[in-house]
């Protein structure tokens, strides 16, 4: 019997960025969701991701909070959590708010497979 594929949700406000990606992910395999809104990510309740890529910089709320937040949530809080940023020097400040890793943009699709790979 074939694995289940595991489920990727991406967060970002930039649909081009979501779309490459969300793309890229399918290619290889994963089942994908995606949202330009962040906030949504806290409304899950069922059918939850595998992982997380959340972009820290998004209208409405920054990644970082809602990443505290899911860490705080019993059913969401082991989901592993990708921050993406096309800031660099904020690395730390995901990692603090409780990323299990963190991506600069512009990324190789590559080093975004390994880290997803690791994590799931």
């Amino acid at each position: 019997m074939t694995p289940t594929p595991k489920k990727i949700m991406i967060a970002d406000d930039d649909p081009g960025i979501v779309d490459a990606i969300e793309m890229l992910l399918e290619f290889e395999g994963y089942q994908v969701t995606s949202t330009v809104d962040g906030a949504d990510v806290l409304d899950l309740t069922d059918d939850l991701p595998d992982l997380l890529l959340l972009d820290i910089w998004m209208s409405g709320e920054d990644g970082r909070d809602i990443c505290k937040k899911i860490k705080k949530i019993d059913t969401m809080k082991n989901i592993p959590v990708i921050m993406i940023s096309a800031s660099r020097d904020i690395r730390e400040s995901a990692m603090a708010a409780g990323a299990d890793d963190f991506l600069a943009k512009p990324f190789e699709m590559n080093e975004l497979l390994a880290k997803i790979k690791k994590l799931t």
